[in-house]
């Protein structure tokens, strides 16, 4: 991912008002991102840890969409699996997040909801190099499909989104 500008992020919601992509909080560690590594940005809002926020460049263009996470952080902990990324291994918590659908939709009520890692660490996860085996005996391989279907999904979910 390109590096983008704390301007550019507020900008590019298409479900949040201008008065909440003016009070989001922007990751603490936004200075330092290592943009190259990043297939989308993700995070949770530290003063408002309910609410999430996903930008990713689509097609060309940037798309932010505001999540909000369960009540309660969560629930009932077990394990499942985080839609974007689908790392098996991952020890991270898993959280259904909603995201209001863009335009007249959503303002009607409509929403639509996937299990995203709570701590949206989804590009770290698909980069994790698996061992070598007699079936994918090329781990680069591997990371590189992983890379490409957490992108796709992505796009997809954003696409529910967008309605």
């Amino acid at each position: 991912m390109e590096k983008i500008s704390d301007k550019q992020i507020r900008s590019c919601f298409i479900n949040a008002s201008r008065s909440e992509t003016a009070k989001l909080n922007l990751p603490a560690n936004f200075a330092s991102l290592d943009w190259e590594s990043l297939d989308f940005l993700g995070w949770r809002d530290e003063k408002m840890p309910m609410r999430g926020y996903l930008v990713i460049r689509t097609a060309g263009k940037l798309v932010g969409i505001l999540l909000r996470a369960p009540e309660g952080g969560g629930g009932q902990k077990r394990r499942v699996l985080c839609e974007l990324c689908r790392d098996v291994y991952s020890e991270e918590d898993v959280y259904l997040w909603v995201s209001k659908r863009a335009g007249q939709s959503g303002r009607d009520g409509n929403s639509v909801g996937t299990l995203i890692c709570a701590e949206f660490l989804c590009s770290a996860n698909v980069r994790k190099e698996p061992t070598v085996n007699e079936i994918e005996p090329d781990p680069q391989v591997v990371v590189e499909r992983q890379i490409h279907g957490l992108r796709e999904r992505t796009e997809r979910f954003l696409a529910r989104v967008q309605g």
